[in-house]
């Protein structure tokens, strides 16, 4: 274990004064120290801030945090920020991490990293192993943190030191942001040091976190603090008038009072009324004007090289800046030693022999004293210099960025590549930066179109309006190649559908179709075009459009992917409409021959999306699922964890409630909703996930934990600008139905009705408006719900899906009076017993119990209500297993107790069932040869199916990639 540290040495000349913070610095350190020890955690904060304006001693408070955790024996990173570096993605993470990895092998680097390298290769100045992904923001930042936390349970505790916060890039703040509200749960202590005044605006969450009491506020030095620095230098014999006058002089600060100190102690002063003029000319000489008259009154030499070390930043190479300063040797090491001797230069803490500025304050002041003319050249010179020294294209374009535009073909390459870099970082803000530049410079006529679309690339996130702006003038550019220009169109269309002109997209996407002489282009604009009609909440003739994609996909094997996405999109209108579900499952087969990505950043990935559902509403969810899992893994693999991440885990949630399994469900879209939540402009996916979440609560009878939910997120008052699945509307008469509100509910639904009937989208698989508008008008308009009813089941009978078919049948049979309905709850059940529906199977059969036992039959409704209360506990159905334990209780009853099979484990009995149903045996043969009932068999397969997640069409291709681990005894 390391000895206890000196205590606090207040008569440092730099730390006079600060008693206070080094205090707190102190009890911060040892609390970490015992918290690693394994002392009980009694941490208040993991993050301590020191703020106040420039010259007030944060940078010496900083290095002396620096020796003392190092004394204390815990480890340190370190960064700071830098004034003329703040448009440089991620240096300061660099700063913090780079050290450490670069003390790793490359095979240790990758077991390091994991599946993380080739995500933040771009991140952290690393060569990635291949294609580099772009990442979104949201995973670069949880890449980080994950990176963070690796580093600080290997070196634990650890001390994150930052200074000149307001200085860093705007990347590692909003890293910063986020990684600090967590870090009182590990071994890490951050300090950061700031001028208040400096930073940021837009960092508010940061300056959430730093708000409050956190900052401890640097004050200026009192007349006593500066006399004591001045008599540590020359002596106790300093006049009191004289150090008072000192006081005066600097203005309390810290920076300036021990600079001027020095400077007195080198002229040999003893602090008289006598040298009262000379130390006001020293006092003048430490900043501004008189810091620059003392720089020039050295050589020229090293005033070059001073100025080349400002322009390049601090710290810096020697010898770069002796490279672009065109200075030999002796002539760099007089220059330092000149620079060093007058205080301006100083020894940095990197391993490269690096430099740096005395003080920020320095290297600000001789950076704007350079004449604007000359200050250019150096950028200019910097940039080619640190280009062909193998820095890379991202710090050659901070310097062009200092650059007039001179319409330089290199100069346009070199920022298009590093804002390459950005974009494969997840820097969207700084690779727009770069491309506004680019285009400015200007490119050549040639590369324009494709320089607009990089643009519109890179500004999609942060300011869609400006994608659309940018695109629409790639368009207008001459000669565009066909290939970029689907993609320019591609990205055009999403960008108006995300600003609200879905309208101007489907225009848009049509007349380049039109235009397009290149039948695959063609293709792949015609799949855009039916995108964006098909969620148009106002599509003037969806049958129309739906018999054009059918006549097309006709026409289509599938070969390209072009072809796949126009049969994918067939295979979810048919869905839609409610054409056979085999019509639907054999084109989105179709489609998935081949592949099918969902990040392929020029096609979305609302197809796939789409072509997996059709399995789910087909009644082969656990083919969906295999296609979710594809796409979620595929997603993190490219570190996309914002949007699209949300979207896969909302939807594999959905998966899930169809399936019946509730609780898996609800922490699915919970974890959907979570990430959607954390992004801006992400309503589409909040949106969906509010709806699955309601949709599950109600099923597991919450019903006011879903009201709540429903009022957190203004549900009611939404009405998308897009068609999403499922219908937010009908899921929200559902909320209104529980809560008995009947008449709201069924006015909603007949709006949503009417809507869907012009466009010809029938299957109640995908939007069961009708059901829901049966159950709200049962009581005050039988008939006409006992009509509604019919229709659904007439429609799903349509589509063929057992599930379906089961669901509307139960529908039925609860507004249909007398003995009628217990044969529609019987056909119900049959039905959803073929399906792998196990919440719907669990309903209608608790239903039908709950039937049998008005009618008196209370043998067969005690089996029934067991099927049933057995069901609904497994599926997680609190109140349908309370609803059925009330039938049995009334009828003089009591549950038998429950058998908790697993979901997915199959009995060998029902494997023996599935094979033989797959090798075409009926169920006599089967119930002869396992010496079974036929009832036995049936059951023996409806089982089956809810485990598997499948019917009997996909039973074969699910037992065949059904892992071991599925088969029980």
């Amino acid at each position: 274990m390391a000895m206890e540290p000196r205590q606090p040495i207040t008569e440092q000349r730099t730390l006079i004064e600060r008693r206070r913070e080094l205090q707190v610095l102190e009890a911060a350190f040892r609390e970490l120290r015992r918290t690693a020890d394994g002392a009980p955690r009694t941490r208040h904060r993991g993050l301590l801030a020191f703020s106040g304006s420039a010259g007030l001693g944060k940078t010496a408070l900083i290095t002396e945090a620096r020796d003392r955790a190092a004394a204390y024996g815990l480890a340190v990173l370190s960064g700071r920020g830098g004034e003329t570096e703040q448009g440089s993605a991620f240096r300061v993470v660099r700063q913090l991490v780079q050290p450490s990895l670069a003390r790793m092998d490359g095979a240790e680097l990758r077991t390091f990293l994991g599946t993380w390298y080739d995500i933040l290769a771009a991140v952290l100045g690393l060569e990635a192993r291949g294609p580099a992904p772009a990442p979104d923001p949201t995973g670069v930042r949880e890449g980080l943190d994950w990176v963070m936390t690796r580093l600080t349970v290997k070196k634990a505790p650890v001390v994150l030191l930052l200074d000149d916060l307001h200085w860093a890039d705007a990347e590692s703040l909003s890293w910063l942001a986020s990684f600090a509200s967590r870090v009182d749960d590990l071994p890490l202590l951050i300090v950061v040091a700031y001028r208040p005044e400096e930073l940021p605006a837009e960092t508010g969450e940061l300056r959430t976190l730093l708000g409050g009491d956190r900052p401890h506020d640097l004050a200026h030095l009192t007349a006593d603090g500066v006399a004591r620095i001045v008599r540590n230098e020359i002596g106790e014999q300093a006049e009191d008038q004289f150090c008072k006058e000192c006081w005066s002089a600097t203005d309390g600060s810290p920076f300036e009072a021990v600079e001027l100190a020095i400077g007195l102690a080198e002229r040999k002063l003893s602090g008289t009324k006598d040298d009262l003029p000379t130390m006001r000319e020293l006092a003048a000489a430490i900043k501004g004007p008189g810091l620059i008259e003392r720089l020039e009154r050295l050589d020229t030499a090293t005033i070059r090289f001073a100025q080349t070390a400002a322009v390049l930043g601090s710290p810096f190479s020697p010898q770069l800046a002796a490279t672009i300063a065109v200075l030999g040797d002796e002539a760099v090491a007089e220059a330092t030693q000149a620079l060093r001797a007058a205080r301006i230069l100083a020894d940095g803490h990197g391993p490269e022999g690096e430099l740096e500025f005395l003080h920020p304050l320095i290297a600000t002041t001789i950076y704007r004293s350079i004449r604007t003319g000359f200050r250019v050249g150096l950028h200019n010179t910097a940039a080619q210099t640190v280009l062909a020294a193998g820095y890379g294209p991202t710090a050659a374009a901070r310097h062009l960025l200092e650059v007039p535009c001179e319409g330089s073909p290199e100069t346009v390459a070199c920022l298009r590549e590093a804002a390459r870099e950005y974009l494969r970082a997840g820097a969207t803000e700084a690779a727009g930066r770069l491309l506004t530049r680019a285009l400015q410079e200007p490119p050549l006529p040639e590369d324009r179109a494709a320089l607009l679309h990089e643009l519109g690339c890179a500004t999609f996130l942060i300011e869609p309006t400006a994608t659309v702006r940018h695109l629409r003038q790639a368009l207008e550019e001459p000669d565009v190649d066909p290939d970029l220009r689907a993609s320019i169109v591609y990205r055009l269309t999403t960008a108006l559908a995300h600003t609200d002109q879905l309208a101007e997209a489907v225009a848009v996407a049509a007349e380049e179709a039109r235009q397009a002489t290149n039948p695959r282009v063609k293709l792949r604009l015609q799949a855009d075009q039916f995108v964006w009609s098909m969620v148009r909440t106002d599509d003037p003739d969806s049958p129309a459009r739906s018999r054009t994609l059918a006549r097309l996909a006709e026409q289509l094997p599938g070969r390209s992917l072009e072809e796949r996405y126009i049969l994918g999109l067939r295979a979810w209108d048919a869905a839609k409409r409610g054409e056979p579900r085999q019509t639907a499952l054999t084109y989105a087969e179709k489609a998935l021959r081949g592949g099918m990505s969902w990040t392929d950043e020029n096609r979305g990935f609302e197809v796939p999306l789409s072509v997996a559902l059709v399995f789910m509403y087909g009644d082969q969810p656990r083919r969906a699922e295999e296609l979710f899992e594809e796409g979620i893994a595929e997603c993190a693999g490219k570190g996309w964890h914002g949007s699209h991440l949300a979207f896969g885990q909302t939807i594999a949630g959905y998966v899930r409630y169809r399936r019946g399994c509730l609780a898996e469900a609800e922490d699915l879209v919970r974890e959907g909703l979570r990430i959607a939540d954390k992004m801006e402009g992400v309503v589409a996916a909040q949106l969906f996930g509010v709806s699955i979440l309601i949709q599950t609560l109600l099923a597991r009878g919450r019903v006011t934990e879903a009201r709540a939910l429903a009022d957190e997120h203004h549900f009611g008052d939404v009405i998308p600008n897009a068609v999403i699945y499922p219908d937010p509307r009908t899921v929200y008469a559902e909320l209104l139905l529980e809560e008995g509100r009947h008449a709201e509910a069924a006015s909603l639904l007949s709006s949503v009705g009417d809507w869907l009937d012009k466009r010809a989208w029938r299957n109640p698989a995908w939007c069961p408006w009708q059901l829901h508008l049966a159950s709200a008008l049962a009581r005050s308009a039988p008939d006409e719900a006992v009509g509604h009813a019919q229709d659904a089941v007439k429609r799903a009978r349509d589509f063929g899906a057992a599930s379906t078919i089961g669901q509307a049948l139960c529908t039925l049979a609860e507004v249909t009076s007398g003995p009628a309905a217990l044969g529609l709850y019987a056909e119900a059940v049959d039905h959803l017993e073929q399906s792998p529906a196990a919440y719907e199977l669990a309903r209608a059969q608790v239903g039908h119990g709950a039937a049998l036992s008005h009618d008196g039959r209370l043998q067969e409704a005690a089996d029934r209500l067991y099927q049933g209360l057995e069901g609904a506990v497994h599926c997680g159905a609190e109140a349908l297993a309370a609803r059925a334990r009330a039938e049995l209780s009334a009828a003089g009853m009591r549950p038998l107790p429950l058998r908790y099979a697993q979901a997915d484990t199959l009995t060998t009995q029902e494997r023996r069932t599935a094979e033989l149903t797959v090798q075409g045996q009926s169920v006599e043969v089967i119930a002869k040869e396992l010496h079974l009932t036929e009832q036995g068999v049936r059951q023996l397969l409806a089982s089956v199916y809810r485990k598997i997640g499948t019917d009997a069409a996909g039973l074969a291709r699910s037992l065949e990639s059904l892992p071991h681990r599925h088969y029980g005894h």
